[in-house]
């Protein structure tokens, strides 16, 4: 049975964010909603927030000497950006002042969220001028940005990114199609991979997508390490009508009472995953707020 286009619920499409100035509320009401927001702006709407505000230095904190060292100008500058991205993104997410999150990096080098992030998901992927955060509350969250018309091959090994239905629908698509929904998958497979963080990444190397019977994205055949602990959320957006954004999410699994006071009474806490840049792929064809407040004010509406 072929399914139906599926139309992605609104409440995904990512939050388009022109500066420091935000509005960050709309980030925290999405978290409220639904425990996520995937953000997405260009570092040259953030360049004059890192070419003139004094604050530079202690927003970015331990990153400065990298920031500092960074060559040639542009990369130093869209280094900048990705940090108060990530910075701003977090500071809505739990309505605390952006200048006092810390951001750290995790074996691999992938940055991540110290201090009051506890417990703060976050993913970070660049590509061209787009920056895309993903940010969650209730699970791991995996982000990747691809060009719209970067060209990818068909030719993927059996058992990996696409499962045998989708594959086979893949086949009888005409080429243009095929490549674009092709390239979906690929920013997908990108994101997931992402969310499952480096340790379940290496034990997960090979898999694929299918989708139900509502056109929805879902992983395909027996669930992996790392799948069964809560629902997978699949979703890819064009952003300005250049980059493909790719979004994986997995809300936990909510856990019994009883549970959960077992968890407490040990002194249980989650940790945070780490926050990863794009890797690359094998294919290839920011008014200014001062950085004492997250920009989360007194309009945000209320649950």
């Amino acid at each position: 049975m072929v399914p139906a286009r599926y139309r992605p619920d609104p409440i995904d499409v990512p939050l388009h964010i022109a500066g420091p100035e935000g509005p960050w509320d709309e980030v925290g009401d999405r978290l409220d909603d639904v425990g996520r927001a995937v953000v997405c702006t260009t570092w040259g709407q953030w360049l004059a927030a890192v070419l003139l505000d004094p604050a530079l230095r202690p927003l970015l904190g331990s990153d400065w000497p990298r920031y500092r060292q960074t060559a040639p100008a542009a990369g130093r500058m869209r280094f900048a950006v990705s940090r108060l991205v990530v910075k701003h993104c977090a500071a809505a997410a739990l309505d605390v002042p952006v200048d006092s999150l810390e951001l750290g990096y995790g074996p691999g080098g992938q940055p991540l969220v110290r201090g009051a992030g506890e417990g703060l998901e976050v993913s970070l992927a660049h590509t061209g001028e787009l920056i895309a955060v993903g940010v969650s509350r209730t699970g791991p969250i995996g982000v990747d940005a691809q060009a719209a018309d970067r060209d990818v091959s068909f030719e993927v090994p059996p058992g990996q990114l696409c499962g045998v239905e989708e594959r086979a629908a893949l086949a009888a698509l005409p080429e243009g199609e095929r490549r674009a929904r092709l390239l979906g998958l690929w920013t997908l497979e990108e994101a997931y991979a992402k969310a499952l963080g480096p340790g379940l990444r290496r034990r997960s190397s090979a898999f694929g997508f299918d989708r139900d019977e509502r056109g929805r994205v879902v992983l395909a055949g027996a669930p992996r390490e790392g799948d069964a602990a809560g629902e997978w959320t699949f979703t890819t957006h064009l952003v300005q009508e250049r980059y493909l954004v790719g979004a994986a999410h997995r809300r936990r699994a909510v856990l019994p009472a009883a549970v959960r006071e077992a968890q407490v009474d040990t002194g249980s806490r989650s940790a945070a995953v780490p926050l990863e840049e794009r890797r690359p792929g094998p294919v290839d064809h920011l008014r200014f707020l001062r950085p004492g407040t997250s920009g989360r004010g007194e309009g945000r509406r209320t649950p």
